[in-house]
């Protein structure tokens, strides 16, 4: 018995592991290649002959807000009205505008909301200022937030992704998320009990080598200004977010919104145990339903289980985009198209959220958290 137990026991893990190996490589053609031209990555667009119910949802089922919006600069009645009517179209009752904006532009954007006949369906972040941050730059930076606070503005941000991978301080280095300069300007956010809308870094994948086994390959060869792989320009994925997570944990009075589910929609887990450890922190969906779609398991219990926390948001203003969302989150359908090829060769499938969840994930959490957004055509 004691010469046959090993032998039993690595015949077992010579059985597993090729098991597990074949889940990461598929098994090739028998090592046959094709005998005709082989298709770009741009030009194979195979149609599926997949035949299941679908369910197109033009319109949200509960009026939505977009927290992370970017509409047209909302200067002009002409402007406000035309972005107002999609707006109808699709039941987004409120778009929170985050494009950068503080001071004149700011007030300006105010005034003529206020003007129209869309004055309670947009309302206004500011955003702060980051670059050459030196001694007593947070002061100023801080009581500029309080004068577009008192001008109309109900939140900070978009606090966009070059804080962290390439604004500089005056003296030249890198301005770090957790510069301590900058406390001064959390901590007045807190004091003014408004929520911070950051974005930090991007995908993990525009950090790793580029190379053919990396699942960005396409966006990062379309667009080159997304490659961070130069250690010499940009710090790595997982330092950018350590930077992130002592800013967090060093101000938890602070409401923090992470913006694109920080980046971890690919592993949501990770993103849970973030949830878990600090109850100042929410985060939106914006940009990232390519992720959400293709673990629509995973992804149906991580939004039940973190309701509380997770928001709307769609980043680009795309009326045409905004009824893919609708679709993932209040459907279960299975295998349909993302809206956007570079993003993501893979297909979606619906998560078929409960309506409570809805309800907090279109507007019941913003509401909470931009207590003036104006609450009238909501539902109780």
């Amino acid at each position: 018995m004691r010469v046959r137990a090993p032998s039993m026991l690595i015949a077992v893990v010579t059985f597993a592991m090729p098991l597990a190996a074949q889940q990461i490589r598929p098994r090739p053609a028998e090592g046959r290649e094709p005998d005709l031209p082989v298709p770009s990555i741009r030009e194979y667009k195979p149609r599926s002959t997949l035949v299941v119910p679908a369910h197109l949802v033009p319109r949200a089922k509960f009026p939505a807000i977009d927290l992370h919006g970017h509409p047209p600069t909302l200067n002009s009645n002409e402007v406000i009205e035309r972005v107002g009517a999609s707006m109808d179209s699709l039941n987004l009752q409120v778009i929170i505008n985050t494009l950068s904006s503080s001071g004149d532009r700011l007030t300006q954007q105010i005034a003529a909301v206020r003007a129209s006949r869309y004055k309670d369906r947009f309302v206004m972040f500011t955003n702060v200022n980051l670059r050459d941050v030196g001694p007593g730059s947070g002061a100023k930076i801080a009581a500029q937030l309080e004068a577009d606070i008192k001008a109309g503005a109900v939140g900070v941000g978009e606090i966009g992704k070059g804080f962290g991978l390439g604004i500089k301080k005056a003296d030249g280095t890198r301005l770090t998320l957790d510069d301590p300069e900058l406390d001064i300007v959390w901590e007045t956010a807190a004091r003014l009990k408004i929520p911070v809308f950051i974005h930090v870094g991007d995908p993990s994948e525009f950090f790793q080598p580029l190379d053919y086994h990396n699942e960005r390959w396409l966006e990062q060869a379309i667009y080159p200004e997304r490659r961070y792989q130069d250690r010499s320009r940009f710090p790595a994925f997982e330092d950018l977010m350590a930077e992130r997570n002592r800013l967090f944990a060093r101000h938890p009075n602070t409401i923090w919104i992470l913006a694109h589910l920080g980046w971890h929609a690919n592993d949501l887990a990770r993103l849970g145990r973030m949830f878990d450890s600090l109850p100042n922190l929410y985060s939106e969906v914006g940009a990232v339903l390519y992720d959400i779609g293709r673990q629509p398991r995973t992804a149906h219990d991580f939004f039940i289980k973190y309701q509380d926390r997770l928001l709307f948001a769609k980043d680009a203003f795309q009326p045409d985009e905004y009824p893919y969302y609708w679709r993932v989150f209040e459907t279960n359908d299975e295998y349909f198209d993302y809206y956007r090829d570079y993003h993501a060769f893979w297909k979606l499938y619906g998560i078929g959220l409960p309506d409570p969840v809805l309800k907090k994930l279109y507007f019941g959490n913003a509401l909470k958290l931009v207590p003036a957004i104006p609450r009238g055509a909501f539902p109780k």
